[in-house]
């Protein structure tokens, strides 16, 4: 990766900050609140790079918008169907599927995400 600039600081620091997994528009909001003139294509573009280096990812949720992630460590996620929330599982990983994914399909397994859904503690007591 060239060298860090301040705007991919600014981005992977606010996405570093938030257990929130934001939008790019909402990452975009808070990095104008440290560069004013900072254009909403640059925040797309440092994503793009930050996720081709492993350093976020980006989680897609059934054709919702994408949300980022600014910890790039193996872990799962739900997301709420009902308010869009999505929250880190934590401790919880499947290593064991990927020998059996490679021994069925002959892949080289590097990486494997899992997502769950289903309505958040909050939406319940509504």
């Amino acid at each position: 990766m060239r060298r860090k600039s301040r705007q991919r600081k600014v981005i992977l620091d606010v996405l570093k900050r938030t257990k929130t997994h934001p939008s790019a528009e909402c990452v975009y909001r808070e990095a104008k609140k440290v560069i004013p003139n900072i254009s909403l294509g640059t925040v797309y573009r440092n994503l793009k790079l930050l996720q081709s280096v492993g350093e976020v990812s980006e989680i897609s949720c059934e054709g919702d918008e994408g949300r980022f992630d600014g910890n790039p460590h193996l872990h799962y996620h739900i997301t709420c169907r009902q308010c869009g929330k999505i929250k880190d599982v934590e401790d919880i990983l499947f290593y064991n599927i990927e020998k059996k994914v490679a021994a069925v399909t002959g892949f080289k397994i590097v990486n494997h995400c899992v997502g769950f859904q289903g309505i958040c503690p909050e939406c319940l007591n509504k």
